[in-house]
Protein backbone atom coordinates (compact mmCIF):
# COMPACT_ATOMS: atom_id res chain seq x y z
CA UNK A 1 0.00 0.00 0.00
CA UNK A 2 1.19 3.39 -0.63
CA UNK A 3 2.47 5.82 1.86
CA UNK A 4 1.05 8.60 -0.22
CA UNK A 5 -2.50 9.80 0.89
CA UNK A 6 -5.55 9.59 -1.04
CA UNK A 7 -5.82 12.76 -3.16
CA UNK A 8 -9.88 13.67 -2.95
CA UNK A 9 -12.11 15.97 -5.05
CA UNK A 10 -15.03 17.12 -3.49
CA UNK A 11 -17.89 17.86 -5.69
CA UNK A 12 -20.99 19.41 -4.54
CA UNK A 13 -23.44 22.44 -5.09
CA UNK A 14 -24.00 22.61 -1.52
CA UNK A 15 -21.25 24.91 0.31
CA UNK A 16 -22.38 23.41 4.16
CA UNK A 17 -21.75 19.81 2.45
CA UNK A 18 -18.26 20.56 0.63
CA UNK A 19 -17.80 22.66 4.07
CA UNK A 20 -18.22 19.57 6.01
CA UNK A 21 -16.52 16.85 3.69
CA UNK A 22 -13.43 18.79 3.96
CA UNK A 23 -13.75 18.78 7.73
CA UNK A 24 -14.26 15.20 8.02
CA UNK A 25 -11.37 14.19 5.26
CA UNK A 26 -8.94 16.75 6.78
CA UNK A 27 -8.96 15.06 10.07
CA UNK A 28 -7.56 11.84 9.22
CA UNK A 29 -3.70 12.32 7.68
CA UNK A 30 -4.25 9.24 4.85
CA UNK A 31 -6.31 11.60 2.71
CA UNK A 32 -5.70 14.80 1.08
CA UNK A 33 -9.02 17.07 -0.09
CA UNK A 34 -6.89 18.52 -3.32
CA UNK A 35 -9.96 20.67 -4.49
CA UNK A 36 -13.52 21.00 -4.23
CA UNK A 37 -15.87 21.90 -7.11
CA UNK A 38 -19.30 23.63 -7.12
CA UNK A 39 -21.09 21.52 -9.91
CA UNK A 40 -20.01 18.88 -12.34
CA UNK A 41 -18.74 20.64 -15.56
CA UNK A 42 -16.20 22.33 -12.96
CA UNK A 43 -15.18 19.23 -11.56
CA UNK A 44 -14.10 18.27 -15.02
CA UNK A 45 -12.57 20.98 -15.86
CA UNK A 46 -10.59 20.84 -12.51
CA UNK A 47 -10.10 17.03 -12.66
CA UNK A 48 -7.19 17.15 -14.53
CA UNK A 49 -5.11 19.51 -13.23
CA UNK A 50 -5.40 18.49 -9.52
CA UNK A 51 -5.09 14.32 -10.71
CA UNK A 52 -7.78 13.16 -7.37
CA UNK A 53 -7.88 9.32 -7.14
CA UNK A 54 -11.18 9.49 -5.87
CA UNK A 55 -13.62 12.05 -6.55
CA UNK A 56 -16.30 12.56 -4.33
CA UNK A 57 -19.90 13.49 -6.24
CA UNK A 58 -22.55 14.43 -5.53
CA UNK A 59 -25.61 13.85 -8.10
CA UNK A 60 -28.30 16.51 -8.50
CA UNK A 61 -26.67 19.82 -9.23
CA UNK A 62 -27.03 22.77 -11.86
CA UNK A 63 -24.74 23.06 -15.16
CA UNK A 64 -24.16 19.69 -15.06
CA UNK A 65 -25.52 16.27 -13.23
CA UNK A 66 -23.26 14.16 -11.36
CA UNK A 67 -24.24 11.53 -13.56
CA UNK A 68 -22.88 12.94 -17.05
CA UNK A 69 -19.98 15.03 -14.67
CA UNK A 70 -18.74 11.08 -14.06
CA UNK A 71 -18.79 10.26 -17.81
CA UNK A 72 -17.15 13.17 -18.83
CA UNK A 73 -14.87 13.38 -15.64
CA UNK A 74 -13.37 9.26 -16.53
CA UNK A 75 -13.05 10.21 -19.97
CA UNK A 76 -10.41 13.58 -19.25
CA UNK A 77 -9.31 12.12 -15.79
CA UNK A 78 -9.07 7.95 -16.30
CA UNK A 79 -7.30 7.51 -13.00
CA UNK A 80 -9.35 9.08 -11.20
CA UNK A 81 -12.52 6.94 -9.37
CA UNK A 82 -15.67 8.21 -8.46
CA UNK A 83 -17.81 7.84 -5.57
CA UNK A 84 -20.80 9.07 -5.50
CA UNK A 85 -22.42 10.62 -2.66
CA UNK A 86 -25.81 11.60 -2.27
CA UNK A 87 -29.42 11.72 -0.32
CA UNK A 88 -31.24 10.03 -2.82
CA UNK A 89 -31.14 6.11 -3.30
CA UNK A 90 -33.57 5.72 -6.63
CA UNK A 91 -32.86 3.09 -9.24
CA UNK A 92 -32.14 6.27 -11.84
CA UNK A 93 -29.33 7.66 -9.93
CA UNK A 94 -27.42 4.31 -9.09
CA UNK A 95 -28.02 2.74 -12.24
CA UNK A 96 -26.92 6.23 -14.48
CA UNK A 97 -23.93 6.67 -11.94
CA UNK A 98 -22.89 3.13 -12.39
CA UNK A 99 -23.57 2.92 -16.43
CA UNK A 100 -21.26 6.14 -16.47
CA UNK A 101 -18.46 5.05 -14.88
CA UNK A 102 -19.38 5.26 -11.21
CA UNK A 103 -17.10 3.11 -8.20
CA UNK A 104 -19.52 3.04 -6.04
CA UNK A 105 -22.58 4.72 -4.30
CA UNK A 106 -22.60 6.22 -0.71
CA UNK A 107 -25.79 7.80 0.80
CA UNK A 108 -24.71 11.15 2.40
CA UNK A 109 -26.06 9.79 6.23
CA UNK A 110 -23.41 7.78 6.51
CA UNK A 111 -20.89 8.14 9.14
CA UNK A 112 -17.22 9.58 8.95
CA UNK A 113 -15.53 6.62 9.47
CA UNK A 114 -17.47 4.67 7.02
CA UNK A 115 -16.69 7.54 4.63
CA UNK A 116 -13.15 7.12 5.23
CA UNK A 117 -12.98 3.33 4.60
CA UNK A 118 -14.91 3.77 1.27
CA UNK A 119 -12.68 6.38 0.06
CA UNK A 120 -9.40 3.72 0.60
CA UNK A 121 -11.53 1.19 -0.46
CA UNK A 122 -12.29 2.86 -4.00
CA UNK A 123 -8.94 4.20 -4.16
CA UNK A 124 -7.61 0.23 -3.38
CA UNK A 125 -9.10 -0.46 -7.28
CA UNK A 126 -12.55 -1.99 -5.25
CA UNK A 127 -16.17 -1.13 -6.02
CA UNK A 128 -17.96 -0.33 -3.17
CA UNK A 129 -21.99 -0.66 -3.29
CA UNK A 130 -24.09 -1.70 -0.17
CA UNK A 131 -25.47 -5.23 -0.42
CA UNK A 132 -29.19 -2.85 -1.16
CA UNK A 133 -27.44 -1.28 -4.24
CA UNK A 134 -25.90 -4.28 -5.46
CA UNK A 135 -29.23 -6.06 -5.15
CA UNK A 136 -30.90 -2.97 -7.24
CA UNK A 137 -28.60 -2.77 -9.52
CA UNK A 138 -28.75 -6.76 -10.27
CA UNK A 139 -32.13 -6.79 -10.40
CA UNK A 140 -32.41 -3.59 -12.70
CA UNK A 141 -29.64 -5.47 -14.90
CA UNK A 142 -32.15 -8.70 -14.84
CA UNK A 143 -35.03 -6.92 -16.37
CA UNK A 144 -32.95 -5.60 -19.50
CA UNK A 145 -32.67 -7.16 -23.05
CA UNK A 146 -29.70 -8.89 -23.74
CA UNK A 147 -27.20 -6.80 -25.79
CA UNK A 148 -24.54 -9.10 -26.96
CA UNK A 149 -21.02 -7.47 -26.27
CA UNK A 150 -17.81 -7.84 -28.42
CA UNK A 151 -15.78 -8.16 -24.90
CA UNK A 152 -13.74 -10.81 -25.50
CA UNK A 153 -15.31 -13.35 -23.55
CA UNK A 154 -13.69 -16.04 -25.15
CA UNK A 155 -10.44 -15.19 -23.26
CA UNK A 156 -11.99 -16.03 -20.21
CA UNK A 157 -11.13 -19.53 -19.16
CA UNK A 158 -14.41 -22.04 -18.30
CA UNK A 159 -14.09 -21.30 -14.03
CA UNK A 160 -13.85 -17.02 -14.57
CA UNK A 161 -16.82 -17.34 -16.46
CA UNK A 162 -18.43 -19.40 -13.68
CA UNK A 163 -16.73 -16.51 -11.37
CA UNK A 164 -18.16 -13.94 -13.50
CA UNK A 165 -21.70 -15.10 -13.31
CA UNK A 166 -21.51 -14.79 -9.80
CA UNK A 167 -20.37 -12.05 -9.06
CA UNK A 168 -23.42 -10.88 -11.70
CA UNK A 169 -25.30 -12.25 -9.22
CA UNK A 170 -24.24 -10.25 -6.02
CA UNK A 171 -21.97 -12.64 -4.84
CA UNK A 172 -18.95 -11.58 -2.70
CA UNK A 173 -15.79 -13.01 -3.16
CA UNK A 174 -16.11 -14.75 0.35
CA UNK A 175 -19.73 -16.21 -0.60
CA UNK A 176 -17.91 -17.14 -4.15
CA UNK A 177 -15.81 -18.97 -2.58
CA UNK A 178 -18.54 -21.10 -0.71
CA UNK A 179 -19.94 -21.61 -3.49
CA UNK A 180 -17.52 -22.88 -5.91
CA UNK A 181 -15.64 -24.77 -2.58
CA UNK A 182 -12.10 -22.87 -3.15
CA UNK A 183 -10.67 -20.50 -0.76
CA UNK A 184 -11.15 -16.90 -1.15
CA UNK A 185 -7.78 -15.75 -1.83
CA UNK A 186 -8.20 -17.96 -4.98
CA UNK A 187 -11.46 -16.44 -6.06
CA UNK A 188 -9.69 -12.94 -5.72
CA UNK A 189 -7.13 -14.36 -8.40
CA UNK A 190 -9.87 -15.02 -10.95
CA UNK A 191 -11.43 -11.45 -10.58
CA UNK A 192 -8.18 -9.84 -10.87
CA UNK A 193 -7.92 -11.68 -13.76
CA UNK A 194 -11.42 -11.42 -15.47
CA UNK A 195 -10.84 -7.61 -14.54
CA UNK A 196 -7.33 -7.71 -16.80
CA UNK A 197 -8.36 -10.08 -19.64
CA UNK A 198 -11.81 -8.30 -20.39
CA UNK A 199 -10.16 -5.06 -19.54
CA UNK A 200 -12.97 -3.58 -16.71
CA UNK A 201 -12.39 -0.72 -13.69
CA UNK A 202 -14.10 -3.05 -11.08
CA UNK A 203 -16.77 -5.45 -10.67
CA UNK A 204 -19.32 -3.28 -11.13
CA UNK A 205 -18.33 -3.48 -14.65
CA UNK A 206 -18.03 -6.66 -14.39
CA UNK A 207 -21.78 -7.39 -13.12
CA UNK A 208 -22.89 -5.05 -16.46
CA UNK A 209 -21.00 -6.37 -18.97
CA UNK A 210 -21.95 -10.45 -18.06
CA UNK A 211 -25.80 -8.96 -18.67
CA UNK A 212 -25.22 -7.06 -21.39
CA UNK A 213 -23.35 -10.08 -22.92
CA UNK A 214 -25.49 -12.81 -21.99
CA UNK A 215 -22.98 -14.48 -20.07
CA UNK A 216 -26.38 -14.12 -17.31
CA UNK A 217 -29.48 -14.02 -18.53
CA UNK A 218 -32.41 -11.69 -17.53
CA UNK A 219 -33.99 -13.35 -14.46
CA UNK A 220 -31.25 -14.99 -13.51
CA UNK A 221 -29.53 -13.78 -9.52
CA UNK A 222 -26.70 -16.13 -9.43
CA UNK A 223 -28.54 -18.40 -7.36
CA UNK A 224 -30.36 -16.44 -4.73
Amino acid sequence: MSDQPVRVLVVDDDDLMRAGLRSVLSSDDTIEVVGEARDGREAVGRAPRLEPDVVLMDVRMPELDGIEATLQLIAVAPEARVLIVTTFEHDEYVFGALKAGASGFLLKRTSPEDLIAAIHTIAAGDALLSPSVTRRVVDRMARQPVLRSDAPLDELTPREREVLGLIAGGLSNREIASALVVEETTVKTHVKRILMKLDLRDRVQAVILAYESGVVLPGANGGR
